[in-house]
């Protein structure tokens, strides 16, 4: 539990940051386009940077920033494949008198940077919102079933691992119990929210409470306030 409340307040962290980063790029980006002065170049090279998994293509433009004066720089931007031919022609865009602000006028050129880094400080940012949001929902959902749903007492079936969740090369268990229903003979299975430890050793009896929507079963939750807390 430590592990995850650490990392839901990181990935949060994380997320809000890189999102703020790549709303500054933008807003950098946008003034650098109001103020900025527009040449024809030419891609004169390509330059290739390798990696284990791919192969990314920088173009170099050469463009005549002034009468007879030349500039030549290596766009920031690379791509696989590359997005550029040597011999193109492509409009440069650069604030006067700061020549190291060149740009190609191109999509990724200019907005590239920032959708990267947004797109990845939203997933990041989903992650650590969805770790807060669920639990609260969880939690929500479960105080109204304990104030109105239907006490029932299902019979124990195990404890098993929910293989589907792991956190710190660890799973959580899960209380399976199960309840027939004696107005419709339905046998309903419950499973309890995860806990992170086993609960074998602390269920005396043979029967666990559910709280139930007496309308639709499925919407349960598994008491397990008796079980020892977590030190």
């Amino acid at each position: 539990m430590k592990v995850f409340k650490a990392l839901r307040v990181i990935f949060t962290l994380i997320g809000v940051g890189m999102l703020a980063g790549a709303f500054f790029a933008y807003q950098h980006t946008a003034s650098f386009l109001e103020t900025a002065t527009a040449k024809q170049g030419v891609v004169t090279d390509l330059v290739l940077s390798r990696s284990s998994s791919s192969n990314v293509y920088y173009p170099v433009v050469r463009f005549e920033y002034d009468q007879g004066q030349m500039s030549e720089f290596r766009s920031s931007s690379g791509t696989s494949p590359a997005s550029y031919d040597r011999g193109e022609v492509v409009t440069v865009l650069y604030t006067p008198g700061d020549l190291n602000s060149a740009r190609i006028d191109g999509f990724f050129s200019l907005w590239g940077a920032g959708l990267i880094v947004g797109s990845i400080g939203a997933v990041f940012f989903l992650m650590g919102a969805g770790m807060f949001i669920v639990p609260a929902v969880t939690g929500a959902r479960a105080a109204r079933l304990r104030k109105n749903g239907q006490l029932v007492q299902s019979r124990f079936q195990g404890v098993e691992k929910n293989t589907g969740l792991e956190m710190n090369g660890q799973n959580p268990f899960r209380i399976v119990c199960q309840w027939q229903n004696p107005l419709t003979s339905d046998v309903h299975v419950f499973r309890s929210d995860n806990l992170w430890f086993d609960p074998s050793d602390h269920i005396a009896g043979d029967h666990v409470p559910v709280y139930i929507n007496p309308s639709n079963p499925k919407r349960y939750w598994v008491d397990t306030s008796f079980l020892p807390k977590i030190a």
